[in-house]
């Protein structure tokens, strides 16, 4: 395997391990991950990471590419709803002291971090260029 190929591997195990780890913890009681956020789009990342993996082992690099861009895609998509969900959970309550203090008690986690690290390492990865003559 060459290093691109095992660079973007590295990228799509660190998306579907991200999808495990902690990503929010409300009010210090628990955390959540992306299966806690939403199950059916936790299971397209992971399925994208899946199909990722597989057009790596298969050597198709315009499978990597896309499902590198795929996958970073519906990350951003997952952090922006999830900001837009924590920013406007409590704007039901008039008081907007409480509901600014209410929503700061929801705190985000390293989860982010490997979940973001995965899909980025993949498109580094597929993006090297590859010699026609290399061995």
């Amino acid at each position: 395997m060459r290093l691109p190929s095992l660079v973007s591997f590295v990228g799509f195990v660190l998306l579907m391990a991200g999808t495990w780890c902690p990503l929010l913890r409300p009010f210090h009681l628990f955390n959540m991950d992306v299966y806690d956020l939403n199950r059916p789009y936790g299971m397209v990342i992971l399925l994208v990471s899946v199909v990722g993996i597989l057009g790596v082992i298969l050597t198709r690099i315009k499978l990597v590419r896309l499902t590198a861009w795929l996958s970073l895609l519906l990350v951003l998509v997952l952090f922006v709803a999830a900001y837009l969900k924590v920013h406007t959970s409590f704007s039901f309550i008039p008081f907007k002291s409480i509901a600014g203090f209410l929503s700061s008690q929801i705190k985000f986690k390293w989860g982010w971090y490997l979940l973001a690290a995965g899909p980025l390492t993949a498109l580094a990865g597929s993006m090297f260029k590859t010699s026609r003559y290399s061995r």
